[in-house]
């Protein structure tokens, strides 16, 4: 799937965990449980970004990673906010390193494209701390495709080059499939997307009156606001409670099912609500039922939009 490996040359897990929970709504026992539970399960790559939980999610992670640093891939994120300049990516990712307690990590993301600051500028940082070896591979996180593409050529100049991408994906949020997998395929770029659950959509639990993240965050609320996308989530528990699985196993293994190669990062609150997506790596999905699933919901058009060509 992927060239990208730990320190000890062992490729990337077919899934990643994202931390984004760790300190925050996960507390510091839930978050332990889990990091052990995706170890049990065979996962060695971690996402977590120097913001998360105000730092308390690479606090934690850096504790659980010591004992067996070589056999994992650590992945962080900085310039969320503050941009992609020199001075902002070098204190974020002291910052970084410092609540994670480790000199260096396996891939660092920029976290959004900063249209404000010269790319130049944003990748001769990258590339010196490359050099330095405080990163081994760079990445990229919420960039269109033209973006990477633009990015990319910079950053060949500093003889250098962007090794991953971290797109939304999932079953109502699928404009990666149009440009971005494409992309990412043609410039052997890992793909390793977020949300496969779609902040809790697609588990089913709205349809049967719980709360989350749609409900007490605005972002969330916008993001997956339309009517469409619950009336493809209700289908998607519809499917899965006929054939007896649960809906977040088929979301999460729909996903990874893209012929483009993905490897999605699962994320949870406790090792429960964990345990459904986990099941996701050893589901076989074949081709009649990623159709199925497919026909769910709504199909993006091809980049040209010559539909008749499609």
């Amino acid at each position: 799937m992927t060239h990208l490996t730990t320190l000890n040359g062992a490729p990337v897990s077919a899934f990643a965990f994202g931390t984004m929970q760790f300190g925050g709504k996960a507390d510091a026992q839930a978050s332990a449980e889990m990091f052990a539970s995706c170890r049990a399960a065979g996962i060695n790559h971690f996402d977590t970004a120097v913001i998360y939980t105000d730092g308390a999610s690479e606090t934690l992670l850096g504790t659980m990673i010591k004992p067996q640093r070589d056999d994992l891939f650590i992945a962080t994120k900085v310039g969320m906010h503050g941009g992609a300049g020199r001075d902002n990516i070098l204190a974020q990712f002291d910052q970084s390193r410092r609540q994670l307690q480790e000199d260096a990590v396996d891939l660092l993301y920029l976290h959004r494209f900063d249209d404000t600051t010269p790319l130049q500028e944003t990748f001769a940082t990258l590339a010196e701390l490359q050099q330095a070896g405080a990163i081994r591979f760079i990445g990229v996180s919420n960039y269109a495709a033209w973006q990477v593409m633009k990015a990319q050529a910079v950053a060949a100049a500093c003889d250098t080059r962007i090794d991953a991408i971290q797109p939304m994906y999932n079953l109502v949020k699928r404009q990666a499939e149009v440009e971005i997998f494409p992309m990412a395929t043609d410039q052997q770029i890992a793909i390793f997307p977020y949300s496969p659950l779609g902040g809790g959509l697609l588990t089913g639990k709205y349809a049967g009156g719980e709360g989350g993240r749609l409900n007490e965050d605005q972002r969330y609320h916008a993001r997956y606001g339309q009517d469409w996308m619950y009336a493809c989530a209700a289908n998607l528990t519809d499917l899965a409670a006929r054939r007896g699985i649960d809906p977040a196993t088929l979301a999460v293994a729909w996903a990874a099912r893209h012929p483009a190669g993905v490897g999605p990062i699962i994320s949870a609150r406790s090792v429960a609500q964990l345990a459904p997506s986990l099941a996701a790596a050893d589901f076989v999905m074949d081709d009649a039922l990623y159709a199925e699933i497919t026909a769910l919901s709504v199909t993006p058009p091809p980049a040209t939009d010559r539909l008749e060509e499609a």
